[in-house]
């Protein structure tokens, strides 16, 4: 360890003064912020990571800091990783859709850790993030009903046409096949005529 004085001069006189009779800097540390804070999100979550010396990984833990973007940092909410790892996750419940958010993150040395003690670092830089908006429950009540309400009358005009189309085609075919049918009845009838006629002339 070492021992860390003040020296000054009070009315001409000078005084030093023992601020730290055994002062270890290892138990005095306060870090440079995270960097490269970036985000993702998913229909499910939105995943932020950032980057710290790879030498200090293991020994670090975080605070994560997220609001709404038109809100103050005062009112911002606080999440802690469940690991050493330079990630955390929020799920998309704990998010409005359609509503922009900012997050910011820092770092400290790990209450767990016995060789190191530092304070909470800077806030690191800010990364902005945004869940993409979901339908409500009425909306899609209201597409359903509107594709039944849809669907309802295609149904019905296409079997309106089948129907219709199927009477027509049958018309035809009766219309065609009339001839062939009333001529043995013309035969007849005139066969008859012939022999009639030949009666009268006897």
């Amino acid at each position: 360890g070492y021992r860390v004085s003040l020296q000054g001069n009070f009315f001409g006189r000078n005084h030093t003064y023992i601020t730290f009779p055994e002062y270890n800097p290892c138990k005095h540390i306060k870090l440079d912020p995270p960097l490269n804070i970036q985000s993702n999100v998913t229909a499910s979550k939105c995943q932020i990571w950032w980057s710290v010396p790879w030498y200090l990984v293991e020994i670090l833990q975080y605070e994560l800091q997220y609001k709404e973007y038109s809100m103050s940092w005062e009112i911002a909410l606080n999440k802690t990783p469940p690991s050493s790892l330079p990630q955390i996750e929020i799920e998309a419940t704990e998010l409005h859709s359609g509503i922009a958010y900012i997050a910011r993150v820092r770092c400290k040395v790990s209450e767990n850790e016995d060789s190191y003690h530092s304070q909470w670092s800077e806030w690191s830089q800010t990364t902005v993030f945004q869940r993409a908006g979901v339908p409500k429950l009425s909306e899609k009540i209201l597409n359903t009903r509107t594709m039944q309400f849809l669907f309802i009358p295609l149904s019905f005009g296409i079997l309106l046409y089948l129907f219709w189309n199927c009477k027509l085609s049958s018309r035809y075919v009766r219309q065609k096949a009339s001839p062939a049918l009333t001529f043995p009845r013309q035969l007849l009838s005139f066969s008859h005529s012939i022999i009639c006629t030949r009666g009268i002339l006897r």
